[in-house]
């Protein structure tokens, strides 16, 4: 039984879609980090979340190598932003990321949402 008040409780169809979006972590909009403008463009839309990866090590379309080691410190190193949504919440993200990403990857795959919900313990959690 779900003790969490009904107020508190946000849906996600249980079929749902993962959108990925494979960048660099120097990669800008608008003089602002790419991945920040992304979550906050999917914040300001409404959607339900996104989480920002960063990754040690990758390479891309340019086969250029980003590392994180010591002795090819990189500026620019892999970053992963993903997104659980519905198909229509993220097929209305999909224009903005066309504008805003110059060079990268963007996939989307199908997901089952088993569990979606914030805890009411945290601090600053607010009613969805």
């Amino acid at each position: 039984m779900n003790t969490q008040p009904k107020e508190l409780r946000m849906h996600l169809p249980e079929d749902g879609k993962v959108l990925k979006i494979y960048i660099g972590e120097s990669d800008r909009w608008e003089h602002k980090p790419l991945y920040e403008a992304i979550v906050q463009k999917a914040k300001e839309m409404g959607l339900a979340g996104a989480t920002v990866l960063r990754g040690p090590m990758g390479f891309g379309a340019t086969s250029r190598l980003h590392t994180a080691k010591i002795l090819r410190l990189s500026m620019d190193l892999p970053i992963v932003i993903e997104i659980v949504e519905s198909a229509a919440n993220i097929e209305k993200l999909l224009p903005f990321l066309d504008d805003m990403i110059k060079g990268g990857l963007v996939t989307i795959e199908d997901v089952k949402v088993i569990h979606y919900r914030p805890d009411p313990t945290e601090s600053g959690a607010t009613p969805i």
